[in-house]
């Protein structure tokens, strides 16, 4: 039965063009293809990843965090109360009008008291600003890294200046080092990526953080599969090269450096709008769509390649939105914190008397990839 799932899933009409099979893509006479077992790399190269992050974390960002001057906010923790701790734990961290009368009465303390209880446990449980600014400066670093080097490894080749040629020869295009190292190295670093979302910080868009990391999972390994691979260094270069921005206005932000971070912001902005509305539907959607039915009849692969494909612009399109919604608020003085960060509920007498009415009141939870907190002094 395993043997029979086995040749189905490799049938080669899935994965590649008509009248073509895998003994068509066996190494020979010095040239190399892509097969999927080169792929099996990728795990242990993500756990590998994940111990360099931490040693980065540990021995460079922290240190570069203390160089910026990020700050700590000073945060009251909740007094020892089993019954509210019990309800924090088991029921949920914000409750309702008629869930704090009930847990007044339980634990003898007044309604506006359980209401500060219940912030500062939520604070205590937010991630510090030196753990964000930790993980922006590693995926900063990366990014940029990745950038330079797919930008290198692809900027030579006669196909990034004429995109009919990416599928010139296809499926019989052999692969060079560069190209191999640049599929592995991307592919697990989305891998550990994935492997921890849990434990990073939690932001509002975590539900489509996780869409978009697998299928970029997705994407990465069905191109290597059936031989996209010229159009797989495109996509993935084009999508590094607004990351990193994104990544060091956050870390300017964590520091304080309100106009550093807005400036790079707006270029991200800019570059993002470009690659990923512009770029990637009119000239790489185009270049996987139409081109390759000049070639060949249309096949699985080939609608799945794109439907992928269709589900990121998806993304890109949600996340620019919001992206234009900030540039709004810049452009009209309206300056607004990081709709996908946890808000920071601030212990002051004036927001103790506007919680005063009710429980604490949440900030529209728009989920921003780019969205940034303009004044972290306030806000996570």
């Amino acid at each position: 039965m395993l043997q029979t799932l086995y040749d189905y899933f490799w049938w080669e009409r899935l994965w590649l063009p008509v009248n073509l099979t895998w003994a068509d893509l066996e190494d020979r006479d010095g040239r190399v293809y892509a097969k999927a077992s080169d792929l099996y790399i990728t795990l242990p190269l993500a756990l590998l990843f994940l111990i360099v992050r931490y040693f980065f974390e540990l021995y460079v960002a922290t240190p570069l965090a203390a160089l910026l001057n990020v700050k700590e906010k000073t945060r009251l923790r909740a007094p020892l109360n089993p019954t509210l701790e019990h309800f924090y734990l088991t029921s949920g961290k914000q409750p309702k009008q008629a869930e704090v009368e009930l847990l007044s009465r339980q634990s003898g303390l007044s309604g506006r008291q359980v209401e500060r209880w219940f912030r500062r446990r939520r604070n205590q449980d937010r991630p510090s600003l030196l753990k964000k600014f930790r993980e922006a400066s590693w995926r900063f670093t990366f990014y940029l890294i990745a950038f330079i080097a797919g930008m290198a490894v692809i900027v030579d080749k006669p196909w990034f200046y004429d995109m009919r040629k990416v599928w010139e020869g296809y499926p019989i295009q052999s692969l060079i080092p560069s190209q191999y190292w640049y599929y592995m190295i991307e592919l697990s670093f989305y891998w550990s990526l994935l492997f921890s979302i849990a434990s990073d910080v939690k932001r509002k868009d975590f539900k489509e953080q996780i869409i978009h990391h697998v299928a970029t999972i997705i994407l990465i390994s069905f191109s290597w599969f059936a031989s996209y691979v010229r159009a797989g260094t495109l996509i993935m270069a084009l999508h590094d090269s607004s990351d990193y921005l994104l990544e060091s206005a956050k870390m300017f932000n964590y520091a304080g450096w309100k106009n550093t971070c807005n400036n790079i912001f707006i270029v991200f902005a800019i570059v993002f709008i470009i690659t990923r509305l512009v770029i990637l539907p009119f000239w790489i959607l185009h270049c996987t769509l139409v081109y390759p039915l000049e070639l060949y009849p249309a096949f699985f692969g080939y609608y799945f390649f794109n439907f992928m494909m269709g589900v990121l612009q998806l993304l890109h399109i949600f996340w620019a939105y919001l992206i234009l919604r900030m540039a709004h608020k810049f452009i009209t003085g309206k300056l607004v914190e990081d709709e996908r960060s946890d808000r920071e509920e601030t212990e002051s007498s004036e927001g103790e008397e506007a919680a005063a009415g009710g429980g604490a009141k949440s900030r529209p939870l728009a989920n921003g990839h780019p969205i940034l907190n303009n004044n972290h002094r306030k806000n996570d």
